[in-house]
Order: C-alpha cells, then sequence, then structure tokens
C-alpha cells in the first residue's frame, strides 16, 4: 500500500459523492481517497445528478493510474458498467427522443476520459446510507459544500465534517422519482399481422424466471432482494430516458417483480398479455396480487384475443407474446440463471436486436 491511496494490487478506490439542496438548488460534490487525500467544490444552482457526475468526473481527473471510482449512483455507474454512452455516442448524443442528452456538457469529458483511460477505470456501485464509512464521508462532503457554497481539499482524510445528506435529517434533498410518463389508454385487442400497437417511449422489457427459481410462490429473500435490484436498474435508466415504460407480461415470478418494482422506482408499466385472463387456473392468493397489478398498469395490451384449449396451445400463445415483446424492446432485462433453455434464446433474441441494451441479472441475492 502507498501512503494516501488505498489500493487492490495497483488499483486506487476512490469514494464519490453529490449534494443539493432543493433539487435543483445550491449544489455541492466530494470525493475522498480511504486514509488518503480528498476533495469538494460547490455550485450555485445545479441538480443533485449534475453534482454526482462532477463529483465522479472530478475524481478521475485528479487521480492517475488504474482507479475504481465507488459511487451510490446508478447514474454514474450503470453509464459505463452498462454502457449508456455507447447508445449516446451512435445517436450523436440524443435520447430516444431525439433531444440531447441531460447533463451533456459533464458526460462528453467523462466518456472522453473513459476511452481515453481504457482498461484503467472500473466503476463499483454502492448503497448509500449503509453505514459505508467513505461513502458516509464523501456524502458529508459534498453536503457541506452545497450549504456553504465553498469547497475544500487535503492530503489525509478529512477530521471535521458536517451532517450527512440523510432523507428527512439534512439540508440536501434527493432527487424526487421521475413522474410517470403519461401513455394513450390502450385497450386490450387481437393481434393483427404487425401485432398491436407498442405503447410509445423508451421499452424496457422485463423477463425471466418463474417463483420455482425465485424462492418459491410467496414473498422470499431472493424476491425481496430482486425487486430492490429491480428497481435501482430502472431508477437508473429513467435518468437516461425519460419517457421510459416498462413492458411485462404479468406472470408469477420476474414479470410480476418486474411491475413492483416500476411501481416503486415510479416509472410506468404495461401489461402485455398472451390471451385474455391468463389468471383462471391460479390460486386465490395469486389471482387477487395479479389483479391489482393489472390495475395498475398504465395500459393493458392482449396479443391473441383468443383463449387457448390446452397447455400447449398457451405455450404457444406465451412464446408468440414473448416474440412481440423481444420485438418492440428498446431494453430489456432478464432474469436468468445461466442455465434455462427458453431464457437463453430470449436472451439471444434480444442480443441480436439490441446488443448494448441487453442485461442479465441474476436471480440470486
Amino acid at each position: 500500500m502507498t501512503t494516501g491511496t488505498t489500493t487492490t494490487g495497483t488499483t486506487t478506490t476512490v469514494y464519490t459523492d453529490g449534494a443539493c439542496i432543493g433539487n435543483p438548488g445550491p449544489g455541492g460534490w466530494g470525493w475522498a481517497v480511504p486514509d488518503g487525500p480528498f476533495a469538494s467544490g460547490a455550485e450555485a444552482h445545479t441538480t443533485n445528478q449534475r453534482m454526482e457526475v462532477t463529483a465522479a468526473l472530478e475524481a478521475v481527473r485528479a487521480l492517475p493510474g488504474r482507479l475504481e471510482v465507488v459511487s451510490d449512483s446508478r447514474y454514474v455507474v450503470d453509464c459505463f458498467n452498462n454502457r449508456w454512452y455507447a447508445g449516446w455516442e451512435a445517436k450523436g448524443w440524443k435520447n430516444s427522443k431525439k433531444e440531447p442528452v441531460a447533463n451533456q456538457d459533464l458526460w462528453v469529458p467523462t466518456v472522453a476520459l473513459w476511452h481515453e483511460r481504457a482498461g484503467e477505470l472500473t466503476f463499483r456501485w454502492v448503497k448509500g446510507h449503509a453505514n459505508d464509512k467513505w461513502n458516509e464521508v464523501v456524502d458529508r462532503l459534498a453536503t457541506e459544500a452545497a450549504a456553504a457554497q465553498v469547497g475544500r481539499s487535503g492530503g489525509q482524510p478529512p477530521t471535521s465534517l458536517g451532517p450527512a445528506d440523510r432523507p428527512g435529517q439534512g439540508t440536501a434533498v434527493a432527487p424526487a422519482p421521475p413522474a410517470p410518463p403519461t401513455t394513450p389508454a390502450l385497450r386490450p385487442e387481437p393481434a393483427a399481422a404487425a401485432g398491436p400497437v407498442a405503447p410509445p417511449g423508451h421499452r424496457v422489457v422485463i423477463m425471466g424466471h418463474r417463483p420455482p427459481e425465485l424462492g418459491g410462490y410467496g414473498e422470499s429473500l431472493f424476491a425481496s432482494d430482486l425487486r430492490r435490484r429491480l428497481a435501482e436498474i430502472l431508477t437508473g435508466l429513467a435518468g437516461v430516458h425519460p419517457d421510459l415504460i416498462v413492458m411485462t407480461g404479468l406472470g408469477l415470478g420476474a414479470e410480476q417483480l418486474g411491475a413492483e418494482a416500476a411501481a416503486a422506482a415510479g416509472v410506468a408499466y404495461v401489461a402485455v398479455l398472451a390471451f385474455p385472463d391468463p389468471d383462471g387456473v391460479w390460486p386465490a392468493a395469486s389471482r387477487a396480487a395479479y389483479r391489482q397489478l393489472l390495475d395498475g398498469a398504465t395500459a393493458v395490451i392482449t396479443t391473441s384475443a383468443t383463449k387457448p384449449a390446452s397447455k400447449q396451445a398457451a405455450g404457444r400463445s406465451m412464446g408468440q407474446r414473448d416474440d412481440w415483446l423481444i420485438a418492440h424492446a428498446d431494453s430489456a432485462l432478464v432474469v436468468w440463471d445461466g442455465k434455462d433453455r427458453t431464457l437463453a434464446d430470449r436472451v439471444r433474441a434480444l442480443e441480436r436486436r439490441i446488443p448494448d441494451q441487453t442485461w442479465v441479472v441474476s436471480p440470486a441475492p
């Protein structure tokens, strides 16, 4: 270990965070190397997301060599780990609405450094306000800078810090969840030659395992953890695509967890059914939960108006529904353990269509 840095081999770890009073309002950013140098800065009128990106950018600018950037912002971490930047570059830094990518003035130099230092930079997400010592340090640095509107720096960890940016306690306010995008009401309709009309917006499809692979049919640690992880990913995607909308079949397991995660993230979801009343043979408790989720959907699409007469016919209808979802996906989250062959086929089909926007989510906590 070198004095003033924390290393894994030759990699320096740096924690970053941003804060904002009012969002938008006075903001601050901070970064710190465990047991090493730190810095913070302020802006008079900004947003929480801008401060999160600024913190990472300032850390990368200040620290040479191999660097692991640790942030509690999915907006920052997923940009690189999920290659959002590649889509922005390919589209000339325009989003799905053909409008300039938000915070482009910060993202362009950050992504340029990512390319310039190819292989040197990695990003890791950490849960905020979860008793991680160095996440708390940079949180307090950013909050202090936002409140005082002045930054500071040093070669050793700061010895005095202000209050943390905890919801309901500090002065800085985290950004409110994005408002669900408005979507015209779509009534269930039979599949035409080209299928039903897909909803407008950046469509993210969620599909994956049924309950046996997710810890059972009731609530479990697997289901709770997966719902949380899906909500975090959707929150990050909503920061990139303001018109984000989830499409899910509402089947038991990953599809229903996806709808619940969308609701938790403040993102609208559309139920895409393979045929009418797919819950007809489910237990009463499962039917009640399904109907509640169906009522919460922004719209309902049915890809076939005919209810199947056999399990084989039902399987074919569900396969056709999945094909429709894949054909209309802009992004996809597939909950897959890497073994199920049917899901393997779905992943391959999605990766052929949207290779940079298909993410496999492990079902295990």
